[in-house]
Formats: structure tokens, sequence, C-alpha cells
């Protein structure tokens, strides 16, 4: 064999095939030159596997997710600038909405007395979402979708349309349960949220700004968010837009896994960040609104807050963990129980508590007259305590109910529109009592109120809530001077409201 083509092989080397055709060719001159042999095709990757196909899952879940149309009459005196998608926006970003049934009177006609209130009033409309928990009708969506609404229309797939009957909802959970008139509904199955990993593909179906049964898709960016009061959440990448809230959170075996209920936004739009309510915290607070059209839970009646690792360290806790009580609420469990001021709970009847949510978490989540064990760490030693947990009051019954007729008196003699702050704002404004004030006239404009106040005390009482602030008044002589400690941002002021019209 020729020195070049000798060199040729070894530099191929294990490319056998070109070798010996070459090294043949060379010997024999007069031989055919032999045809080329064609290399193995390279596998082509898979690109429809390589990526989740979300459409048969679709098609499974998608005629049991529905659309919700709510309305609400615009009473005298309410504020109608904001449309229903702007005030969802602003309740699920937890800034303060203006109320819809207080407040300055908005610009707008005064209906005459042959007016249909029905056909004429003006009307507040929203939109949302909700799937089918129940075949015989029962329908899941978020309680800020229907509440207030005074008649609620359910759309299926099919395009059947049914006014629904608000059977509960839960504004502390943002849960509410629906009752259409039908049956044989297909129904969505629901997951285990302790089975749902960080990373794995989601799907959502709703109705964003009213287009029907639209798919989005994403992945779980993270678990068990403190982003609500009662509940954890779940952080996703899916695309959630107003209408969207209520709809189903889908794994990809098809089950319910959240309810889509809230956005984080700096625009009022998408911005990658979404948040759904687990299914099973919203399924046991479903249970509850279907069977008894409202929730219980249990109460401690303490005011926890976190410790920070530096103030841990100085009383001797070692790392910062548990609930430092900063309040008690008189005649509550807690005070019974025997806890003090500066209190650490660090285990609540045997569950650890590691922050000051964990506690409120775990007492919401006991049932009222429950014996629980509490362990304290109190000045360098821990001991235990034995409480009976009380009912935490209904949200939806303290936000709605009417003032009392001397309550009411009371407040307008003032000039004063209060209402109660709600969990989430009391959380953002990192306050445990105080009411909103919402409109102003006579004494307490002239005194230098404004809307957005909070009053902390009045009279040196400390203000709890708002039947608590009624009853003050109710007591209150009118012709001596109101004294109020008032928040506006992050300053407080005492300010004297002068009774009389002078």
């Amino acid at each position: 064999m020729p020195h070049t083509l000798r060199r040729l092989v070894l530099a191929l080397g294990s490319v056998t095939v070109l070798s010996a055709p070459l090294v043949a060719a060379a010997q024999t001159p007069s031989a055919a030159p032999a045809a080329p042999v064609a290399p193995a095709a390279a596998p082509v990757p898979d690109l429809a596997r390589a990526l989740p196909d979300f459409s048969a899952l679709v098609e499974l879940a998608g005629p049991a997710v529905v659309n919700i149309r709510t309305s609400e009459r615009i009473k005298p005196g309410a504020n109608a600038q904001l449309d229903e998608q702007m005030r969802e926006f602003l309740r699920r970003f937890g800034i303060p909405v203006p109320p819809q049934r207080k407040g300055n009177p908005a610009p707008s006609p005064s209906p005459s007395p042959d007016d249909d209130d029905d056909e004429d009033s003006p009307q507040r409309r929203g939109l949302g979402s909700g799937f089918v928990i129940g075949a015989d009708g029962y329908v899941m969506t978020n309680a800020h979708v229907v509440d207030e609404a005074d008649e609620v229309v359910v759309t299926l797939t099919d395009k059947r349309e049914f006014k629904a009957k608000v059977v509960g909802l839960d504004r502390r959970t943002d849960v509410a349960v629906l009752k259409i008139e039908a049956t044989g509904l297909p129904m969505l199955r629901m997951g285990e949220v302790s089975r749902l990993k960080v990373g794995e593909w989601v799907m959502a179906i709703g109705s964003p700004f009213g287009f029907d049964n639209t798919v989005t898709a994403g992945i779980v960016s993270a678990k068990a968010r403190d982003t609500g009061d009662l509940l954890p959440l779940i952080q996703t990448d899916v695309a959630i837009n107003p209408g969207n809230s209520g709809g189903p959170l889908l794994n990809l075996r098809g089950e319910v896994v959240g309810i889509n209920s809230q956005i984080y936004s700096q625009s009022g739009g998408f911005m990658g960040i979404s948040f759904a309510i687990p299914i099973d915290e919203a399924m046991r607070v479903a249970d509850q609104l279907r069977s008894k059209g409202r929730v219980t839970r249990g109460m401690l009646g303490v005011y926890p807050d976190d410790l920070s690792k530096e103030v841990a360290e100085a009383i001797g806790l070692g790392k910062a963990q548990g609930a430092l009580v900063t309040r008690i609420t008189p005649g509550a469990p807690g005070e019974k129980a025997g806890l003090e001021l500066g209190d650490v709970i660090t285990r609540f009847d045997g569950k650890p508590v590691e922050k000051a949510v964990d506690l409120r978490r775990l007492a919401a989540g006991t049932a009222p007259g429950t014996q629980v064990k509490l362990q304290v760490f109190r000045r360098g030693a821990t001991k235990e305590l034995t409480a009976t947990l009380e009912a935490l009051p209904d949200d939806r019954a303290a936000a709605t109910a009417e003032p009392e007729a001397p309550a009411v008196a009371g407040a307008q003699a003032w000039g004063l529109t209060v209402s109660e702050l709600t969990d989430a704002q009391r959380k953002e404004l990192k306050v445990a009592g105080g009411i909103k004030i919402d409109a102003v006239d006579g004494p307490a404009a002239r005194a230098g109120l404004r809307a957005g106040d909070l009053i902390l005390s009045v009279n040196n009482a400390e203000i709890k809530s708002l039947k608590q602030f009624q009853a003050l008044l109710a007591k209150v002589e009118k012709t001596k001077p109101l004294q109020m400690l008032v928040r506006r941002g992050d300053a407080v002021t005492y300010v004297l409201l002068k009774p009389g019209k002078g």
C-alpha cells in the first residue's frame, strides 16, 4: 500500500466504510468506481413531544368551565365612577376601593317616581369565570366576582344561560358557591395540591375581558406564597387578566389544583405573576358554604406579629420563630387562657408556629369550641396554656349589616360616613383595628378630616370594630367636642370635632 494511502486510512480511523473502497480503487485502477454510500440519517427530534399538548385537556375540561356576568344597580349616592373591571384590579392588588353604597354622591340623573328601578337605574356590570363542582348545578368562583351583585348570570359552553343564586361567599378566602337550575352538568376532578411541584406545567381556562373559554398555560412558579391572609397561594406565570377570576387552574392530568384569583401588577395588566387559591382549601370552604351558607372559624383573640432575628436572640428564644402577642382582646379565649403581652406562641395544638400568619391560619382552621394547647415562650422559659376557641365573626355579616339607627344618627351628626376595614386592608396598613372614613361633612370636614383617613381611637377609647365605634358614638354627649386619634398615610394626629353647624 502506498505511504500516502496508508496515512489516509489511519487518519480516517473507524470510518472503514470509506477507507476500504479507497484502498481497493488504488490497488485496482481498472475497477469501476464504487457508488457512494449515504451516511445514516440523524434522528429528527420530535418537537411535538418536546412540549406539552393541551388540546386533549381543553376538550376534557372546557365544558365544565362557565362564564359569569354580574350586574348591580347603583343606588343614589354610590360612587359610580369606577367600572367593575377597575374595581376588580384595585381589590386584587390590595388597594382600598371606594365603597359602592356609601360616600360622596356621584353625578347621576335623579330618577323620577315613575322610573322602573330594574330598567332605568344605572347599573355596574362585571365579568368573571367559574367551574362546575356539582352535576346538579353547583358552581365555584371567586367571592369578589359576585360580591354585592344584584343579578348573576352563568353561561355554559353550549350557550345555555341561567340566573344563578349565590349560595354563600367567603371574603376572607375569596371563595363563592353559586347554584343554577340544571342537572347532568360536566364536572371537573379535584387534584391534590400536596403533589403539585414547582416547575410543573399548569393551564387556566376563563373569560378574560369577556373572551369566553380562553386557554392560557405556564408553570408553577412557587407554592405557599403568603399573599393571602388565611390561605397560602399558588404562584404561576399563567396569563391571568380581568375576567379570568374564579376560573380553574388545572394540571396535566385535567385536575383542578387552584382557583385563579389575583395578579401582581404595576400597570393593571398581566406582568407574569398570578396567584391561585389552593383547591383543597377552597373545597373545605365550599363544603361549608353549601351546607350552612357561611364559614365558621376559630378565634384566639390575639393580634400576633413576627419576630426579628435580633429580638429573638435578645429575649433568649434563639431563632426568629413563633408569633409575638402584641395585643389581646379583652374577654377573648387568649386572655382567658392566661396569655400576656410579649408572649411568643411557638406551637398551636402541637403544630409548629413559625410566623404570625401561621397562628392566624391554624386558629381559623380549628372549629369554635375546640380546646387547644398553646406552647408559649415567656421571659426565658417555655410553658403550656390551654385555650377554648370562640367563633370568628362572620366577615360578610359584619361588612353588609346595616348600621343601627342610633349609631347612624350619631355618625351623621358628626358628618362622618365610615366603614369596616377588610382583613386585607388591615394587613396592608399594618393595623389591628380602626375604621375607615368614606366621606366627610359638617364638623368632620371643618376639623380637616378626609375620606381615606383611619379612626384609631375616640375619646381615648381604642377602636377595634365598626360596631364598637357605633356604640361609643351613641353614648357621646352631642354638645361636647369629640376627640379622635386619626391616621393619614403613615402619620397619626389628634383631631377635635366640635358640634354644631357654625
